[in-house]
């Protein structure tokens, strides 16, 4: 497959093109992190070339990926607590003057068809190529390892230590980046909180919230924490960090 790169903003698609694109994407609840409604919209103004299209030889998005820039000093104890927290430095970083040397891969979509192609590590490339044009020699990413969801009571810094018999990643997309080279850095046990309703928590999730306590939800890499007299549903997504070269 012949591919190229383009901004994602630098053409209109069309909306069949982007629903089969992201068909296979982020659970329903992934937007109810509060946080992230306040900063996302500068983050696309401003850091719009960091949002990446592959193109296939027909002109069609086959796959897409982003970051944000911060600065960042190496040590692991002064990484950003996950993707949340990424987007509010990379967003207070540039209204404060302070010149990003770090980028961050916020995230990557492969169109459901195309997957197991390896178009995912040619999105990892494709931003790892954008940092290095603008001049970052750090390039890091809080990574939502997707087998996480079917093991919602393991902690993550248990689950990121699991290797398959040849030794490699359990988690096939914390296995991708470290083929790409990367190398993990540290747990991101509160990466993102995502809060609502009982309700949208139902709506969200097809399952009935009948009582208070936690429950084990579809697509969820954490347990949800159900309070019925507050109305309100709270879910913490773990991630893990890893720097790429």
């Amino acid at each position: 497959m012949n591919l190229t790169v383009e901004r994602t903003g630098a053409r209109e698609w069309s909306d069949e093109q982007l629903e089969m694109l992201f068909a296979g994407g982020f659970p329903q609840f992934i937007t109810a992190d509060q946080t992230v409604k306040q900063y996302i919209g500068r983050v696309r103004e401003w850091f719009g070339d960091l949002d990446l299209m592959l193109i296939d030889e027909h002109g069609v998005p086959v796959a897409t990926g982003w970051g944000v820039p911060l600065r960042w000093d190496e040590r692991v104890e002064s990484l950003p607590t996950g993707y949340t927290d990424s987007l509010v430095r990379a967003v207070e970083g540039r209204e404060q003057g302070v010149a990003p040397d770090t980028l961050v891969i916020c995230g990557a979509i492969v169109a459901p068809a195309l997957k197991g192609k390896g178009l995912a590590g040619e999105v990892l490339l494709a931003l790892r190529q954008a940092a290095e044009e603008a001049g970052w020699p750090r390039v890091i990413a809080p990574v939502r390892p997707t087998a996480k969801c079917r093991y919602p009571l393991t902690p993550i810094e248990m689950f990121m230590e699991w290797t398959r018999p040849d030794g490699t990643a359990f988690d096939p997309w914390v296995r991708t980046h470290l083929k790409l080279g990367g190398r993990i850095l540290a747990a991101a046990p509160v990466s993102q909180t995502m809060t609502g309703t009982v309700a949208e928590w139902e709506k969200w999730t097809g399952t009935a919230l009948p009582g208070s306590g936690e429950y084990v939800i579809p697509d969820g890499m954490s347990p949800l924490h159900i309070d019925r007299d507050a109305d309100l549903g709270t879910y913490t997504e773990p991630n893990i960090w890893i720097r790429h070269r």
